[in-house]
């Protein structure tokens, strides 16, 4: 291997993240400070983005997302981290409009590397009809890229993650199992026809996907990154609901289940359980396999719908009509007494 390849990380992509149990427990000792009735969306709601007021029919949402790499491609990982942080603004339910480019680089290395880094990350900002605007770069010892974008959406049509209501219906957009995948091309188990599936996934904006959700009843979204469809599901029900899934109706890459069976999943996976099983039923069907595939970390995931019953088949063929592998995974239920049946997951 050349000194100047960009090599497979070990927690590359949204396996990198800290633990939700750890970033909570640190995020819960940050002080408030007053409080600003324009910050409509803020970091105590854990949600994808912030929300700010500006006008009566205007407000701005921040984010920002940045990772290791992957992938040993250097333009594939510019478009898989710019897909993965312009995601944020459109589970907010809203559009993107500037990029800034965040760098982690070695100065030493190839700049040839960098620039086709940044070249995929331009790239899908102008296909999300943003502009670049600049960034900020450092020289240090490992690659890191990503972006932090900023958005617009209507004060009234904001997504926020935690508005899931009993009855609603749960329609996820994209398949899950990108970390295991990753996990079992590093291990040399799957194929290039897989990975290709794979890489197309995590390269396609959740732009088609917002745009046709915008007109319908959405009490609440988030993409499914890091924590997993579980973690991200105890967050969308936010201890206010509870939901019942079917991983048989789950979205996932046809060998994602029998590659996890062989252990060829992430430590971020492990984490994921660490903080989201005390809110999980499984029925005894569902295997130790089936499990991972829900906790495996996902890096440029799909959109996570909770919405109203009446609107869930129209939403689904639109989804279907824009060529998103989206299914109806499950619907939401009223509080559970027990917090362990929060996220009740069955077999079929």
């Amino acid at each position: 291997m050349k000194e100047d390849e960009i090599i497979f990380c070990r927690s590359g992509g949204c396996t990198a993240k800290l633990g939700a149990r750890a970033l909570s427990h640190v995020l819960e000792e940050l002080p408030k400070g007053p409080v600003d009735p324009a910050l409509l969306v803020g970091y105590d709601s854990r949600d994808d983005a912030a929300v700010y007021q500006i006008s009566d029919d205007t407000a701005i949402v921040h984010t920002l997302d940045f990772f290791p790499p992957m992938v040993s491609d250097p333009y594939l990982f510019g478009q898989i981290a710019a897909v993965n942080a312009l995601s944020d603004v459109y589970a907010m339910g809203g559009q993107a409009k500037t990029a800034l480019n965040i760098v982690c680089f070695p100065e030493s290395m190839d700049l040839n590397i960098l620039g086709r880094i940044l070249q995929g990350g331009s790239d899908k900002v102008l296909e999300a009809g943003a502009c670049l605007a600049g960034g900020h770069s450092i020289n240090d010892t490992d690659i890191k890229y990503g972006l932090s974008v900023t958005g617009t959406v209507h004060p009234s049509r904001i997504w926020p993650n935690y508005g899931a209501r009993p009855g609603d219906v749960l329609i996820l957009c994209k398949k899950l199992g990108t970390g295991i995948l990753c996990a079992a091309q590093r291990a040399g188990s799957a194929s290039e026809r897989e990975m290709s599936e794979v890489y197309r996934s995590m390269t396609r904006l959740n732009k088609d996907a917002a745009q046709a959700a915008g007109e319908y009843l959405i009490h609440a979204c988030t993409d499914v990154t890091g924590f997993g469809l579980l973690g991200h599901l105890h967050e969308m029900m936010g201890g206010r609901c509870s939901c019942r899934i079917s991983y048989a109706a789950v979205p996932k890459f046809q060998r994602a289940e029998a590659f996890a069976g062989e252990f060829l999943i992430t430590g971020g996976a492990v984490k994921n359980r660490n903080y989201a099983e005390g809110f999980v039923t499984f029925e005894d069907t569902v295997t130790p396999a089936q499990q991972e595939v829900l906790y495996d970390p996902q890096t440029a995931g799909g959109l996570l719908f909770s919405v109203a019953e009446k609107d869930a088949e129209s939403l689904l063929t639109e989804l279907y009509a824009a060529r998103y592998p989206a299914r109806i995974i499950g619907s939401v239920c009223g509080r559970k007494q027990n917090p362990n049946e929060e996220i009740l997951v069955t077999c079929l």
